[in-house]
């Protein structure tokens, strides 16, 4: 079964762009698209989409108020926020209206097809980008609030207790907010291996998603944050 997409953007030529590289993926299918948030509920209504492609900024009603109406009145749905954005403000902002995913429109054919398939699963998909800039925001507070906390944290310790070293330099490069390509070509591999790394990665790890793995290694002081 094929996962349906509503894709909501004002830019005709960049709704076209996202439709022509799902096309080569048999798996998905754009069952409707709309140019303005204001579309986004009577479409889910009438198309039932699994994942919902959600511009950020729209003239009417823009993404944030679009997903917050979708997810009141649909809890089920899932959202991914598509903008210009990667700062941590406009990131949490759509994040609590329940959006499950936030990407930057300047990511590639992979991590959009990426995206699509961890959401429609359930999980959670930040863009590399943004989970850099999310995770040295936390670091900063952290440190911020709480010193003793940032000296437990101190200095930069692999977990080779969990990990192989081939698994914690992957780790390193998720948290400097490399893609899959970026981490493929730091360490003269293939992306296939990539993406094994990260699935024994998240298993090890014990968490959904990469993001949470970020998360899990700054909180333990596994990865160093620059």
């Amino acid at each position: 079964m094929s996962t349906g997409i509503l894709l909501i953007d004002d830019h005709k030529l960049f709704r076209e762009g996202v439709k022509r590289i799902l096309e080569f993926e048999p798996a998905f299918q754009v069952v409707a698209e709309g140019d303005d948030g204001s579309e986004a509920l009577d479409l889910v209504e009438k198309f039932n989409p699994d994942v919902v492609l959600m511009d950020i900024n729209m003239p009417t009603t823009n993404g944030v108020q679009a997903t917050a109406d979708l997810i009141k009145h649909r809890p089920d749905i899932n959202v991914i926020i598509l903008s210009i954005h990667d700062d941590e403000n406009y990131v949490t902002h759509a994040l609590k209206t329940g959006a499950q995913g936030y990407l930057l429109k300047e990511m590639d054919a992979d991590s959009l097809i990426d995206a699509i398939k961890v959401v429609s699963e359930g999980g959670s998909y930040l863009h590399p980008k943004v989970t850099h800039n999310l995770v040295k925001e936390y670091r900063r507070l952290s440190e911020e609030s709480n010193s003793s906390i940032s000296s437990k944290i101190g200095e930069h310790r692999r977990p080779l207790h969990l990990l192989t070293r081939r698994e914690c330099e992957v780790l390193q490069l998720l948290a400097d907010g490399k893609s899959n390509r970026g981490v493929a070509e730091a360490l003269y591999i293939s992306e296939k291996t990539v993406k094994n790394h990260v699935s024994n990665i998240l298993q090890k790890m014990n968490v959904n998603d990469r993001t949470q793995a970020v998360v899990t290694a700054i909180r333990n002081g596994w990865v160093e944050v620059l």
